[in-house]
């Protein structure tokens, strides 16, 4: 079966469509293509994820990105008479605890496409008392499990998350959750320093200019979350608008540049701060995936972190860094085709193996 994935995050940079070809969870890329979004639709984005908002807002929104979904599909390079399927995560706006919403019109993408699409897998989960996130760590069991290595796999999207692979590891002992923030603090930073001409720290050029305060830094790791044992999941609601204006305040004495630097700091601090509460081991390897892995700056910390770790990017297993999420989310659809579980208990909390989505024909 051909199965388009199409996965846009909290990072809020675009749409990623990821095309694949798979049978019994055996899959090769066949496409890929990323649309970013217009600045005006990411503002618009941002308008209804940081705040309460009109319902109207959210409504227009929901059918305007299903159009987005749409279109990124069309021009994703693939030839659409050869999908057979469309996943789509959709836009999450909310996700805290047991509450949960992702927007983008399934049928729109459906109506456009002529596919069907799942979506909406977020919920199932959660009515199985899970945490509906993440959901990820599957598609990471299969892909980087190994017989003799302990390894972690990290995404840094907007939010920053592990899947703990212990080797020979059974689903039932897979430890999933996220860290933190991953690169939304420091793009919102970079937002606010250029006035909206740059959307996120290119090449950790920002980071590289500044110096980290360490005794901001070693505040912003006092958050009661990092100690929470997992399964647990974080998001926009937390290292959002609110927390981006305490930094500020925090920060006055600083330039822009030593607060990029403080902010990259302390993302990959408490990526190695989890790794080193919850991973019963320095793990061989951690595999990395996300638009993270192109800031050098932060990759750096990482790597001072977790000196006993070999840091390697999802690329060099085949996996596209910048399309992991989206490929998952292919997978995840095809899973949910054909009424297999697609979610980990272990990570998301849940009572329950439980097949995700809804189907729009």
């Amino acid at each position: 079966m051909r199965v388009a994935g199409i996965m846009s995050g909290t990072s809020l940079d675009g749409v990623d469509v990821a095309v694949i070809d798979i049978h019994d969870m055996n899959w090769k890329p066949i496409g890929l293509k990323s649309t970013p979004y217009p600045a005006s639709l990411r503002n618009e984005i941002l308008a209804v994820s940081d705040c309460e908002t009109h319902t109207r807002a959210i409504s227009r929104l929901n059918f305007r990105l299903g159009e987005v979904y749409a279109n990124a599909v069309l021009k994703c390079g693939v030839p659409l008479d050869t999908i057979d399927l469309i996943g789509c995560h959709g836009q999450t706006i909310f996700h805290e605890g047991s509450n949960t919403l992702q927007i983008g019109e399934a049928a729109v993408i459906a109506e456009r496409t002529g596919k069907p699409v799942v979506s909406d897998f977020r919920p199932r989960d959660i009515a199985a008392s899970g945490k509906g996130a993440p959901l990820v760590p599957f598609v990471d069991y299969f892909l980087f499990r190994h017989e003799t290595l302990f390894r972690v796999a990290l995404n840094i999207g907007g939010i920053a998350n592990i899947t703990v692979l212990p080797p020979g590891a059974k689903p039932d002992e897979i430890v999933a959750f996220d860290t933190g923030p991953g690169n939304m603090v420091i793009d919102t930073l970079v937002r606010i320093a250029t006035g909206n001409s740059q959307q996120f720290d290119r090449d950790g050029r920002f980071a590289a200019k500044g110096t980290p305060d360490h005794a901001i830094l070693k505040r912003l790791m006092k958050n009661k979350y990092y100690s929470q044992n997992p399964p647990k999941t974080t998001g926009r609601e937390q290292f959002g608008v609110v927390f981006i204006n305490r930094l500020l305040q925090s920060g006055l004495s600083l330039s822009m540049e030593d607060l990029v630097a403080t902010a990259t700091k302390f993302t990959a601090a408490t990526i190695a701060d989890a790794i080193e509460r919850f991973v019963p081991r320095a793990p061989d390897e951690l595999i990395v995936s996300g638009g993270g892995v192109h800031n050098p700056i932060l990759m750096g910390h990482l790597a001072a972190f977790l000196p006993s770790t070999q840091i390697r990017t999802s690329s060099e297993y085949g996996v596209d860094a910048d399309a992991k999420e989206a490929i998952a989310f292919a997978i995840l659809a095809y899973r949910t085709w054909n009424r297999q579980p697609g979610n980990l208990p272990s990570a998301t909390g849940a009572s329950h193996e439980v097949v995700l989505g809804k189907i729009t024909f």
